[in-house]
């Protein structure tokens, strides 16, 4: 595990021991009541650190309005005007994300650290492929990963020539393999927090596969302690997404599901069955592997290490556990009675 200084956001320790599931809000930032409603079902979905764009002044009133609401952390996410910041932090924002070198003079970077030093308010610095400058992309031509950790890197160094170092890191593209070199070279050069997305990753099906592929990799490499699953979809279906990633690489308990993708040797509605049984055991926090297989050959055997499983035959099934026969079904009966095993364990 790599060897991280802790950051504190709200409730949160950033310190690599836990990975937390954040998302965005894409409701209107005028619109209060949207924003609330959306923040609260987030965070029943299992969402951990929001974060809400504020534009302007007027959407800092998103602030006290949400965080009455939730018990997650709140990150504003602002750009260029450095007032947002210090108004957000009045308003008692959780952590705030800005880049300290696009906010004007050092004058007011130094007012944002301090502010955000004195109330314990970390600050996300975050870069991405559009937002390097111009002196950095000329020198590198493009935005390589060696200018985007660079980018970076400055304006940490804004950052703790006030004495600050509550910080936290994004070094986002959406290119995955860019993704993932600026990452691992960021983490090469520092201690701080990062925070893992792969950026406009896409709908929901790309994005996902994307998100997968860029965060995996680099959890696997024990690098990052948030992510976000960037998606252009419902911001739930970010923290179901994260969740899954999480859960595949052994981060996080819950129901694994096995299912075999079926064969010529398959004599049951396995897809469909298959499909009932995750729907079914979605919200299930049990750390515990089903599997769905489609005969014998990929059932008991294959599957022996499942907690529970079906293995299909002729318009039948078996229900096994840890490779044990415990007895037969009709196809009918399957998901019903593997979800009433389920219950058992």
């Amino acid at each position: 595990m790599r060897d991280v200084k802790p950051v504190r956001v709200g409730n949160c320790v950033l310190d690599g021991r836990h990975i937390y599931i954040q998302s965005m809000l894409n409701a209107r930032s005028d619109d209060i009541e949207g924003s609330v409603r959306q923040a609260v079902e987030l965070e029943k979905a299992g969402c951990e650190i929001i974060r809400a764009a504020i534009p302007d002044m007027e959407a800092v009133k998103l602030i006290p309005a949400i965080k009455s609401a939730v018990s997650i952390p709140l990150v504003a996410d602002i750009h260029f005007d450095y007032r947002l910041a210090l108004e957000a932090a009045a308003a008692g924002v959780d952590k705030i994300r800005i880049n300290p070198g696009n906010i004007g003079d050092m004058d007011r970077v130094k007012q944002v650290a301090d502010t955000c030093r004195s109330k314990n308010i970390p600050i996300r610095i975050g870069v991405n492929s559009g937002s390097l400058e111009k002196e950095i992309l000329a020198k590198y031509g493009a935005p390589v990963p060696e200018a985007l950790v660079e980018s970076a890197m400055g304006h940490v160094k804004l950052l703790e020539r006030f004495d600050f170092d509550d910080i936290v890191i994004s070094i986002k593209s959406s290119d995955v393999n860019r993704m993932i070199a600026s990452y691992r070279l960021a983490a090469e050069k520092c201690r701080y927090p990062l925070h893992l997305g792969v950026t406009e990753a896409g709908t929901e099906r790309m994005g996902l596969i994307k998100s997968a592929i860029g965060i995996g990799s680099l959890l696997c490499d024990g690098i990052g302690e948030t992510i976000r699953v960037s998606l252009t979809d419902e911001p739930v279906k970010e923290i179901e997404a994260a969740k899954d990633i999480l859960k595949c690489i052994g981060r996080r308990e819950g129901v694994k599901i096995v299912a075999c993708p079926t064969c010529g040797r398959t004599r049951i509605d396995l897809i469909r069955t298959a499909k009932e049984v995750e729907e079914a055991l979605k919200s299930t926090d049990k750390n515990i592997t089903v599997a769905v297989m489609g005969c014998v050959v990929n059932g008991p055997g294959e599957a022996r290490e499942a907690d529970i499983g079906i293995a299909g035959g002729d318009g039948c099934a078996v229900i096994f556990r840890k490779g044990e026969i415990l007895r037969k079904i009709k196809e009918e009966d399957i998901a019903s009675e593997l979800l009433r095993e389920v219950e058992k364990l």
